[in-house]
């Protein structure tokens, strides 16, 4: 019996030692490539592990941006009969603030258990000069890559209009790819509006003395409505730098680096003059650029019971939407309405230009000849720097008949035409005998015709329910039709696209045409219809899950952008790779 119990005792201690040191042996950690960096440095962060865990929770990152990552790569060999594993999740992050952040900690559940690293402090310092290399990546990233921002006009008039564009400039040397707004620039202080850039274009130009390639990001036309000095916040872009190496892949084609960079354009201070107040004319309503006027009516001769239209145009360029315009005076003769405001506007790079009209209704109320006064209208012209009023020619309306006396007659001839005299004077116009004459019912009933008019009805109903059951099985079979050669071409072009690896420009265009009939097969669409939002939006409807719906926008942003830039063998197996992935788990949601 004691020998029994020892032999248990020692099976069990074997037994919580195995487990111990199974449980022991799985770990989770994080590690900084520096714990103290200056506000201008960036900081990598690697979560560890080395068993596969499920539902990572990153630390919310509170004090840094986050520009790069989560890049994700995993280790699995067998050495000797044993087996290593690593999974590292790595960030780059960017400091917003100076002095001591705390990351708080991450989260990851392996096998069941839940698992959390030590939360680390990272003290944040004043910019510090750079020491890297001239070979080192960063370096390379930081001298030749640039975001400006071009100011047409830095001391513009109230209500001038100017334009920024800004521009990514950046070196033949270098490719950039996965380009992300971290900050679009807002202007409260300026009326704005941002024009639209269909399709972004690589073109050359000169930039501090050397050539670069260049793309204009984002353009936008400002109003300042503040005097004074006001600042343009800067516009941050996040981008994926990729650095030639000295090394080469199998094909001999050279392999390059990604390095994650930050450009900013910096913040822009504009210098607002107030407009002369010594000469302003008298309603002037803070019109500013150069304009014309027109003021016209309908007609100047008029009969009872009829109307005129009254338009006041102003046409030119300037700042259209954002002043009043001139208000039609007439005698209290003429009764004018609320005017109807039309307008056909456009902006572009030089500002808003086109017209602007109010029209006015206007009946008179008594015959005779009235006078309409002119219309003046006043702006300031900044290229003369001078104050301008327009004034119309005055107009005259004369009304024949007045609309009241004419109603008023025509009422009384109207009675008295409906009044009878008899001999005795009295009213005979009101008739008080009926004269009803009875129908043969017999005549209609149960005839051909009132068969057929009984019949006629439902065999419409029917024809017209047999029509539509035509109409929408032929729109059926066509859209079956379309969806069935999208679908066709769609994998034409996959297959296109994993022959042509390698040649950069011909794998992404096939890969692009891919993705297109792809959505035309699930969606239904025409490729003219295609924009990122209505993509964005249609799949939702479908109920596609956020993270399919992410990647494979990202996959047509990656098509237009990677034309542009060098990239290696591997990017391009891996952009494949993931469209595969992507379209898979799609087809099973649809």
């Amino acid at each position: 019996m004691f020998k029994n119990n020892k032999i248990r005792n020692k099976l069990f201690f074997l037994f919580f030692i195995s487990i111990s040191g199974i449980y022991s042996q799985i770990s989770f950690e994080a590690s900084v490539s520096k714990k103290k960096l200056g506000i201008n440095e960036r900081l990598k962060i690697t979560f560890e592990m080395n068993e596969n865990g499920d539902n990572f929770v990153p630390p919310n990152f509170s004090g840094f941006n986050i520009i790069g990552g989560p890049n994700q790569s995993v280790s699995n060999s067998w050495i000797n009969g044993k087996r290593t594993f690593s999974k590292k999740i790595t960030y780059f992050l960017a400091p917003k603030i100076k002095g001591k952040i705390n990351i708080s900690q991450a989260k990851v559940e392996i096998n069941g258990q839940l698992y959390k690293t030590i939360p680390l402090e990272i003290e944040v310092t004043s910019a510090v000069n750079s020491e890297l290399s001239e070979n080192n990546p960063d370096y390379i990233a930081d001298n030749n890559i640039h975001l400006v921002a071009e100011v047409s006009n830095q001391n513009p008039y109230l209500n001038e209009s100017f334009t920024v564009v800004y521009k990514l400039y950046y070196s033949d040397k270098i490719g950039i790819s996965n380009v992300s707004e971290l900050d679009r620039p807002k202007f409260p202080d300026f009326w704005s509006q941002t024009l639209k850039i269909p399709r972004l274009e690589v073109k050359q130009e000169s930039y501090k003395g050397s050539n670069y390639l260049y793309v204009t990001w984002h353009k936008v036309v400002l109003y300042p409505q503040k005097i004074g000095k006001l600042e343009l916040a800067p516009l941050t872009l996040n981008i994926s730098v990729d650095i030639p190496t000295n090394r080469r892949d199998f094909f001999g084609n050279r392999i390059y680096q990604q390095v994650p960079k930050v450009v900013t354009a910096g913040k822009r201070t504009i210098n607002v003059k107030k407009l002369p107040e010594s000469s302003i004319p008298e309603g002037f309503n803070g019109a500013v650029g150069e304009f014309d006027l027109d003021v016209s009516l309908s007609k100047l001769e008029l009969k009872a019971s009829e109307s005129l239209q009254a338009k006041i145009k102003i046409y030119g360029k300037g700042n259209l939407k954002l002043f009043k315009l001139p208000k039609l005076i007439a005698p209290n003769s003429l009764e004018i309405y609320d005017p109807e405001r039309k307008q056909s506007i456009t902006t572009d790079i030089n500002g808003m230009k086109g017209s602007i009209e109010d029209i006015y209704t206007v009946i008179p109320q008594n015959k005779g000849k009235f006078l309409i006064p002119n219309v003046s209208f006043s702006f300031f012209n900044p290229k003369t720097e001078k104050y301008i009023t327009l004034n119309s020619k005055e107009n005259f309306i004369e009304v024949f008949d007045s609309p009241n006396e004419n109603n008023l007659n025509n009422s009384n001839i109207n009675f008295q035409n409906n009044i009878k005299l008899n001999k005795d004077n009295s009213f005979s116009f009101i008739r008080l005998n009926t004269e009803l004459e009875l129908i043969d019912k017999l005549k209609f009933w149960k005839t051909k015709t009132y068969f057929l008019v009984l019949i006629i009805p439902f065999l419409i109903l029917i024809l017209f329910v047999l029509f539509l059951a035509i109409k929408n099985k032929r729109r059926e079979n066509n859209s079956n039709s379309k969806s069935i050669q999208a679908k066709t071409l769609s994998k034409k072009y996959l297959s296109s696209a994993k022959k042509t690896i390698g040649n950069k420009d011909l794998f992404y265009i096939a890969l692009e045409r891919a993705l297109h009939n792809y959505l035309k097969a699930k969606l239904n669409i025409e490729t003219t219809d295609f924009n990122k939002e209505k993509i964005i939006k249609l799949l939702d409807e479908k109920s596609i899950d956020n993270k399919s719906v992410k990647g494979f926008v990202q996959l047509i942003k990656d098509c237009e952008a990677a034309r542009y830039s060098p990239l290696t063998l591997v990017r391009m197996n891996e952009d494949f790779e993931s469209a595969l992935k992507i379209i898979s788990s799609m087809d099973k949601q649809f």
